[in-house]
């Protein structure tokens, strides 16, 4: 076996707790190498007393290079000591905090650890969003239902979106439109910015304690979310807490005072006066942007403020938790504050960060229960819209995902194939909507919660901002109402199946250089095959499979025969299967 390919660390994703009973212990080998791992665990204070146990592991996930195993140990006393035994061939090893040993070693005392499961280490995001279907909502363009309150300068309803112009929409907009929501099937809306803002985007915050008037009051959000609440729809707000806007009071009094305000320290100045030299401010903001003056979370006052507006909206308002911009950019110290803020005003609310990458340091338990999961994004846009990756590299893609978190934050994580900052999903299809439909499964089949880019289910189109951020469209004969009942028969099917939420994944067939894949989703006894096909021409899966299958969104009976299952599949096609 290949030594320099076996790797554990006893924290983080390696080895935590999956709920006040279990943790899970993993190790990570050379694909194809490592025959047989073995877990062997005890506790720390009676190994030799009582004796240890041993634990067959399993390979939960593969990527190009390596091999994940998995074991699920439930201490009786909290407390595990515990140690591997790799076997391929003839050779054996085993691993402990020394490296690697070709005898079993005598002294248990130099295995791994894991102290104790203390229960306020455990990380547990909210159980409900395992069950959760997302809808987002750019309020600006969702539906104007308030005409008294349009801006300045209002256009009329469906005109060419441009970083500045406004067409009115409103919250009593979104009240009207909820009948839309429950037909669709979500039970989750997440918002763009509410509060006072000067753009249409309401990133440039000015007033976090007030919601914009050109969208409403403080008095009809909270409305709007007894209306979602009575109907089972939760409510995530954007919280811009990296930057405020440059008509935020604070910031205000600065350019004003310069140092001598006593906001000075509020912000991250570098050079007084506040100018702009060469196009670079001489404060930091949000990418070079001057009108979003980046906040010095690790001041006291402003994180007093903050806290306080996290704490607000959810106590006052009602929502049900916050999804955090540019969240890599503040503090962990300031983030792990406002998770204390809060989870104590309510435990099961939704901590969401934007982070487009590998987000391991922000998953602990300690600050966010969940990211926006672009790498998956990407993944399955690579695989089913642009044909950049076969089936083997996503599966090797999707199978580094599952390995690079622990269980619990795969699955509360934020699933979504668009969003206000990138190209619309049927524009990047190159308005295939055989591709659309290819993604939508995928991203309907995967652990985490899916995320609808609000026009997306009746074929609004658009490139990058602002041709993402267009109108949506209100007239039935305009929408493409067969797209949207593929979208609710797929929310429906997500939200009628456990298995399909958070049940365990297990790859089928993933060949390289072919554009097909397929995956089991299995929990409670219920069992489900996806099968892909990225491909342009039509292609037939065998698959091991035994007994009665039906296509689960169309019916159809399959039946396995000597352990096979035969699915023929259309270019850019799929299939859901259910077993019995």
């Amino acid at each position: 076996m290949l030594r320099e390919a076996i790797y554990h660390r006893p924290k983080n994703n390696w080895c935590y707790a999956y709920d006040r009973q279990t943790v899970h212990v993993r190790i990570r080998t050379k694909r194809g190498d490592a025959e047989r791992v073995t877990l062997l665990h005890g506790d720390k204070y009676n190994w030799h007393e009582i004796g240890h146990e041993t634990t067959e592991m399993r390979v939960f996930a593969q990527d190009a290079l390596f091999d994940y195993w998995q074991a699920e140990v439930r201490p009786a006393f909290r407390r595990l000591k515990y140690g591997f035994r790799l076997q391929a061939g003839r050779e054996t090893l085993w691993l402990n905090e020394q490296g690697f040993h070709e005898q079993e070693p005598e002294n248990p005392y130099l295995y791994f650890e894991y102290p104790f499961l203390n229960p306020a280490d455990v990380f547990e995001p909210p159980a409900w969003v395992k069950d959760a279907v997302f809808y987002q909502i750019f309020p600006e363009r969702f539906a104007n239902g308030d005409p008294s309150n349009d801006p300045e300068g209002v256009l009329p309803w469906g005109g060419e979106p441009t970083p500045a112009n406004f067409f009115g929409g409103d919250l009593q907009g979104v009240i009207d439109h909820l009948d839309h929501l429950e037909r669709l099937g979500v039970n989750a809306i997440y918002f763009n910015p509410l509060f006072e803002a000067t753009t249409n985007h309401k990133y440039d915050t000015e007033d976090y304690r007030k919601v914009d008037s050109h969208f409403g009051t403080n008095e009809k959000l909270k409305e709007l979310v007894d209306a979602c609440h009575a109907r089972g729809i939760r409510v995530l707000l954007d919280a811009v807490f990296n930057h405020s806007g440059r008509t935020f009071a604070p910031f205000v009094d600065v350019l004003k005072k310069g140092q001598t305000s006593k906001y000075a320290d509020w912000f991250h100045v570098r050079q007084f006066p506040l100018t702009v030299k060469e196009g670079i401010p001489t404060f930091d903001t949000f990418a070079f942007t001057e009108m979003m003056p980046k906040l010095n979370t690790e001041n006291p006052d402003v994180q007093a403020y903050l806290l306080e507006v996290a704490r607000y909206w959810i106590e006052e308002i009602g929502v049900d938790g916050w999804r955090l911009d540019v969240a890599n950019e503040v503090d962990h110290r300031f983030w792990r504050k406002f998770r204390d803020v809060v989870k104590t005003a309510k435990p099961d609310a939704y901590i969401l960060g934007e982070i487009w990458h590998d987000s391991l340091p922000w998953l602990s338990g300690d600050q966010f229960d969940a990211v926006m999961n672009y790498p998956l994004t990407e993944a399955i846009l690579d695989f089913a819209v642009k044909g950049t990756r076969d089936g083997r590299q996503f599966a090797d893609q999707l199978g580094s995902l599952l390995a690079a978190y622990p269980q619990q934050a795969t699955e509360a994580a934020f699933n979504l194939l668009g969003s206000h900052d990138t190209a619309r999903l049927l524009t990047l299809a190159g308005n295939d909507k055989r591709r659309v439909r290819l993604a939508s499964a995928i991203q309907f089949t995967m652990p985490g919660t899916p995320c609808v880019y609000y026009g997306d289910e009746i074929g609004l189109d658009g490139g990058n901002d602002p041709g993402c951020r267009k109108c949506m469209e209100w007239d039935e004969s305009k929408q493409d109402l067969e797209l949207f009942g593929f979208f609710a028969g797929l929310t429906r099917l997500r939200r009628s199946h456990r298995a399909l939420r958070d049940g365990s994944l297990r790859l089928l067939a993933a060949e390289p250089g072919r554009a097909t894949l397929a995956y089991i989703r299995e929990a409670d006894g219920e069992r489900f095959i996806v099968a892909l096909n990225a491909g342009r021409r039509q292609a037939k899966l065998s698959l091991q499979a035994t007994g009665e299958w039906s296509d689960a969104l169309k019916g159809e009976p399959f039946r396995a025969e000597r352990g096979k299952i035969s699915v023929a599949l259309p270019a850019y096609g799929f299939a859901v299967l259910k077993q019995g």
